[in-house]
């Protein structure tokens, strides 16, 4: 007997994550990635989480095996809000719930934000998860013009703005861009938000990761109220711990609590008591220093290789901060292809057209620098020098 399985339209409609397919090449160890996002694993701090696992098994081992509140363990819930409340701003920990990791934050908000059809804002490009996790309710995604610095407030219209759900940008050191938002637009940007009642989602997986230590005011410090934040320990502890939090005005916390429970009940106990062990006495501001040198190097490294090896048709940015380069190609070049010349000499990367909400660009590329040695950078980028300028070469002349 056969069993018939009929998907529902929202299955039929899932893709799965242009990374994630691409990931699974770089698997093999010949392979130069400069593809995921991951952060380097000579960034975990594994003697401090040794620590903080024996402690907590000693202190209190049967609470951290049992179920939790949805909302998370209160002391890191505090702890967080404690550390959000800044340039004048109070947090309560009454406006924080504990995720698993921050995807599914966004997973949550589009739960309890978006209906089918619904107008959600976002830059260009965007990050690849959100698109991804939005996309599974089927919104009606509208791109907001950017440049390097992030989102052109003075070129947002109030029809723009008219309607949205909601706002969502990564101010500092955006994935795939590696762009941060300068203060003026921040300010503009929160004020034409407030202004006309959308709310603004805040990603701020990466804004620890300043080279030179120096941080933007939040755009929730600017306005509470008006901003759901959302937060990870991926980048500055260890991703596989899957902790991440989300900071909202208290209506629309207890409807994500409500979607939460409905997901996992909650966010397991034993991973945020070692986290909060692992954090609570000031640990992770020694810790992150370390981050930030590792990964400003290596940043430097693929920079200078760059320039060595990249014809001067191509563009890039100079990131302050954070994991990633954006490479602009010259009109007719396709990543896509041009990954896959790439991947038949052992090197990858991740095509720019998938970081687009509406209209992808093709002529354009992420490089992620923190995982790879510098003399690895060195040949894989020399590699993708050559590819390209053969590329270009066979580009048809101008008329």
């Amino acid at each position: 007997m056969t069993t018939q399985f009929t998907l529902s339209g929202r299955a039929r409609a899932l893709t799965s994550s242009a990374i994630r397919e691409i990931l699974k090449v770089t698997e093999r160890p010949e392979v130069i990635s400069f593809a995921g996002g991951l952060p380097s694993p000579a960034t975990f701090p594994v003697e401090r989480m040794r620590e903080a696992t024996e402690k907590v098994l000693r202190d209190s081992p049967h609470a951290a095996l049992q179920y939790g509140p949805t909302e998370g363990f209160t002391p890191l819930r505090e702890w967080i809000a404690e550390r959000l409340s800044r340039n004048g701003a109070k947090i309560p920990a009454s406006r924080v719930l504990i995720t698993t990791g921050s995807q599914q934050g966004l997973d949550l908000l589009g739960k309890v934000l978006i209906d089918e059809g619904s107008k959600v804002l976002v830059e260009t490009p965007s990050y690849l998860g959100a698109l991804q996790a939005f996309s599974l309710f089927a919104p009606a995604f509208a791109s907001l013009p950017s440049d390097a610095q992030g989102i052109v407030t003075d070129q947002i219209s109030p029809a723009d703005l008219e309607g949205a759900r909601f706002l969502y940008c990564l101010p500092n050191f955006q994935n795939p861009t590696g762009r941060r938002m300068p203060l003026e637009r921040r300010k503009a940007l929160v004020e034409l938000a407030a202004k006309a009642g959308v709310p603004l989602v805040e990603d701020d997986p990466y804004g620890e990761l300043s080279y030179g230590g120096e941080a933007l005011p939040s755009l929730l410090s600017m306005n509470p109220d008006g901003v759901i934040y959302m937060g990870s320990f991926s980048k500055v502890l260890a991703p596989g711990l899957r902790l991440g939090y989300v900071v909202a005005p208290e209506e629309i916390l207890g409807k994500m609590v409500q979607a939460k429970q409905a997901a996992d009940l909650h966010t397991p106990s034993f991973s945020q008591r070692i986290v909060y062990e692992a954090v609570q006495d000031g640990f992770i501001d020694k810790h992150i220093p370390s981050i930030r040198a590792l990964y400003g190097a290596q940043c430097e490294h693929m920079l200078a290789a760059l320039e060595r090896e990249f014809p001067e048709q191509a563009r890039w940015n100079r990131p302050e901060g954070g994991m990633f380069i954006w490479v602009d190609l010259p009109e007719g070049i396709d990543s896509g292809a041009l990954l896959a010349k790439a991947i038949e000499h052992n090197v990858a990367f991740v095509p720019g057209a998938p970081f687009y909400a509406v209209e992808p660009r093709r002529n354009c590329l992420r490089l992620s620098f923190v995982t790879v040695p510098a003399e690895k950078i060195d040949h894989g980028i020399k590699v993708l020098g050559e590819l390209l300028k053969a590329e270009i070469a066979a580009l048809p002349a101008a008329a």
